[in-house]
């Protein structure tokens, strides 16, 4: 559970945003990581090579989790990999600065399998540990047989076979497993938190640590959320009256 003997962070703060969006110009992001990094954040979740370079430049000791997407985003995502699928991907992520290389650890197929990426990154960058992120307990056992360091729930609820996960909550049930079944392994939970408890009952259950992105990095969707409340309660005293 150690990076380059210090501890791996607990509390990871995803700062990620597409291609689109306001949020995206590396500036903006930057600032956006050093806002977090100033309010407790002890490692951060990255999509952006620049972005990396330049915060492992001005905090080198910083743990990061570097992770490729293509944008846009595929068109059908919960069909295909698209977290880190290249080993090309996985190599600049590490060559970049990346601690930790977050690749999708589930079956499904890529261009070069998932135990030749973990190995090829392990052999050319030895102290960069890998975090797999799964949708199941079928996928973690994959992810740990190819050699993956960690396990993150990222995925469920993202995949067409765990479709029927919840939406608004994390899968508590599904990291409660991971736990169990992979003691020796640091298990992180990911997706969909949103609130404090959560993260309570998340430590509660065994998690190592948490990342939290859109609850803290993603306005547009904080906002959405506060607009269906907005939404919902105005329908709700227009019925009544």
């Amino acid at each position: 559970m150690f990076l380059n003997s210090s501890p791996l962070p607990r509390f990871v703060v995803s700062v990620q945003a597409e291609d689109h969006e306001p949020l995206a110009p590396t500036m903006v992001m930057l600032a956006l990581c050093e806002s977090v990094l100033a309010g407790g954040a002890e490692g951060l979740r990255l999509a952006n090579l620049d972005l990396i370079r330049q915060v492992k430049q001005k905090y080198p000791k910083l743990p990061i989790i570097g992770l490729h997407k293509p944008y846009p985003l595929p068109t059908h995502p919960k069909e295909v990999v698209y977290i880190t699928r290249r080993l090309e991907d996985a190599l600049a992520l590490a060559e970049a600065g990346a601690d930790i290389v977050a690749l999708d650890a589930t079956p499904r197929p890529r261009e070069a399998s998932l135990a030749e990426i973990v190995t090829a990154v392990k052999d050319a960058f030895p102290n960069v540990k890998i975090m797999g992120d799964v949708d199941s307990i079928e996928s973690a056992h994959f992810a740990v047989d190819a050699g993956v360091d960690i396990l993150s729930s990222t995925l469920n609820g993202y995949t067409i076979e765990t479709q029927d996960a919840p939406t608004d909550s994390p899968n508590f049930a599904f990291l409660e497993d991971l736990v169990k079944t992979f003691p020796t392994l640091p298990v992180y939970l990911e997706g969909r938190v949103w609130d404090v408890e959560d993260v309570h009952r998340g430590l509660a259950l065994g998690a190592y640590g948490v990342v939290i992105g859109s609850a803290i990095t993603r306005p547009h969707q904080i906002t959405a959320r506060f607009k269906e409340g907005f939404s919902s309660t105005f329908k709700n005293l227009t019925q009544s009256d």
